[in-house]
């Protein structure tokens, strides 16, 4: 069984309809095959037995399930964590959208392990952005090598996703160097035994720092130190969930703990948004990610399943699911994928948006695909029911998907006035191959933008989710639009396109609906219940 998009097929879209030119296509289809074939050879043979057996704490040590040391070191080995890094630090140097596209394979096979390496490649994208070149040389190629991974450690136990709050403390020692003290959660692979060493990307406060998020800085703190003695870096417990069982997710205590800043002191917010954009794009692909492998799987079991003398994949109600989930895993694809090349100020406007939309598609889908194998899916043998719990965080973690409205309704919209909004809609009303239908939801994205500017702040916000739901889809169906018109386009691609302009593009109209006649409740501030 199949368990990701066909790698001809992403070359495809991204040469023809998203206007990559970094590479031939033959090329892009070769380093997508490649991909495809680690992802299923190294990492999907792991990926239900990691599940079931999960990462283990005892003492202070993790344990990742077996196995998954040996195919991180494979994968390592060969140049995935650096395949869009610089080549002065061991890089290959590919465009950065290949290797997100080349990225979704890997987190259709195993996502719980894939979580690993996507934040070390973020971490290199946050050093050759923000480090200087002497910690670049000293800590990219060894985060390249595999040696060493990374993590992103921001949320605190009184502050979630407010980093306005955050209470870690970081005191110059005299010597250049800091000693960071607090306490945060959540961080993914915050310990593990996998490689050498692990390099913590820390938000902390230096004594001077002014209160709110203008006063937080970031430093790299190493589990170990040059001589390899162990930093002031614990883990404390690791969390029981839903999903991703074979991912630690782990409370890190800093006590003392040696490190170095990055960036200008007090400006390590801005600093950190290197790393997290790279992660909302890469959270974006796993929500596309887990809607192809699930679709695979509830297309696998359809077409073996027999009811009424026939297989179920013949039965239109089957069909219309097994079709959305791959409208949805198609158009997430485009939009991530085309938020990733665009330049800004439209990048700036279509990541939070592929992030929240791409990852809300990735759980319709999963559960599209429990419900195609009936009983058989609410049981953990299928494997279905691993892809609805595993993508679940998508939409949580990296910003939940309502913070990624609020920053589309904040950033994206209010900030510029609409400009940014405005000349995307102006692209895709100008389009020639834009229908009626298409031209009818850019209207409505129009309308929203415009309420919204003028409403009042709590009704904005209470209109910001289904915002983000309209023009995430208008942008897709706009792509998808561009795939319907190709006459040579690759066959389930087009059809798969015309079911998303068919089934999901009318979605615009209801949401459009919520955001220009908000329920009073929504904006109120009385008690709930």
């Amino acid at each position: 069984m199949s368990i990701s998009a066909p790698p001809a097929e992403t070359a495809w879209l991204l040469h023809h309809i998203l206007g990559f030119d970094g590479m031939d296509e033959t090329d892009t289809a070769a380093v997508l095959d490649e991909a495809t074939r680690t992802a299923e050879g190294v990492l999907a043979p792991l990926d239900q037995e990691g599940d079931r057996i999960g990462a283990r704490w005892h003492d202070g040590e993790v344990t990742v399930p077996p196995g998954f040391a040996e195919a991180h070191r494979a994968f390592a080995e060969a140049g995935w964590i650096g395949v869009s890094a610089d080549p002065e630090h061991g890089g290959q140097g590919l465009p950065h959208v290949l290797g997100y596209a080349a990225s979704e394979p890997f987190t259709s096979a195993n996502m719980a392990l894939s979580l690993c390496p996507m934040l070390t490649y973020d971490a290199v994208l946050l050093m050759e952005a923000h480090g200087t070149p002497e910690q670049r040389a000293r800590f990219v190629p060894k985060l390249i090598a595999g040696e060493w991974t990374g993590t992103m450690c921001l949320t605190e136990p009184q502050s979630g996703s407010d980093l306005s709050g955050i209470r870690s403390k970081a005191v110059p020692d005299g010597k250049g160097g800091f000693r960071i003290s607090g306490t945060k959660i959540f961080i993914t692979y915050g310990e593990h035994a996998m490689t050498q060493n692990i390099l913590h990307m820390v938000l902390a406060r230096l004594p001077d720092a002014p209160a709110g998020s203008a006063g937080i800085s970031l430093f790299a703190v190493p589990k170990l130190g040059a001589d390899g003695t162990r930093n002031g870096v614990s883990c404390a417990s690791i969390e029981r969930k839903m999903g991703i069982h074979g991912s630690p997710t782990c409370v890190m205590q800093f006590e003392d703990a040696l490190g170095e800043m990055v960036g200008q002191p007090h400006r390590g917010l801005p600093a950190m948004f290197a790393m997290m954009n790279g992660a909302r794009i890469g959270v974006a692909m796993e929500g596309v990610a887990l809607a192809e492998r699930a679709f695979r799987r509830a297309a696998a079991y359809a077409a073996d399943r027999v009811q009424g003398g026939v297989a179920i994949a013949k039965h239109p109600d089957v069909r219309r699911m097994l079709w959305t989930m791959r409208a949805l895993a198609l158009g997430g694809r485009l939009l991530t994928l085309y938020a990733a090349m665009a330049p800004d100020p439209r990048a700036s406007l279509l990541i939070p948006v592929a992030k929240a939309w791409s990852t809300d598609a990735g759980e319709e889908a999963a559960s599209l695909g429990m419900q195609v194998h009936g009983g058989a899916g609410f049981i953990e043998e299928t494997g279905a029911a691993q892809h609805l719990r595993d993508v679940r965080i998508a939409r949580i973690y990296e910003g939940t998907n309502g913070i990624q409205a609020l920053t589309l309704l904040k950033r994206g919209l209010l900030r510029d006035q609409g400009a940014a909004c405005a000349a995307l809609l102006e692209e895709i009303e100008a389009a020639d191959f834009a229908s009626p239908a298409l031209l009818h939801a850019a209207q409505a994205a129009r309308d929203c933008a415009a309420w919204l500017r003028q409403a009042a702040a709590r009704d904005a916000e209470a209109g910001a989710t289904p915002f983000l739901g309209v023009l995430g889809t208008v942008v897709t169906g706009w792509l998808c639009a561009k795939v319907a018109a190709r006459e040579d386009a690759p066959a389930a691609a087009r059809t798969a396109a015309g079911v998303f302009l068919d089934q999901i593009l009318p979605r615009v109209g209801f949401l459009a609906q919520t955001v220009v006649t908000p329920s009073a409740a929504l904006a109120g501030d009385g008690p709930i219940g």
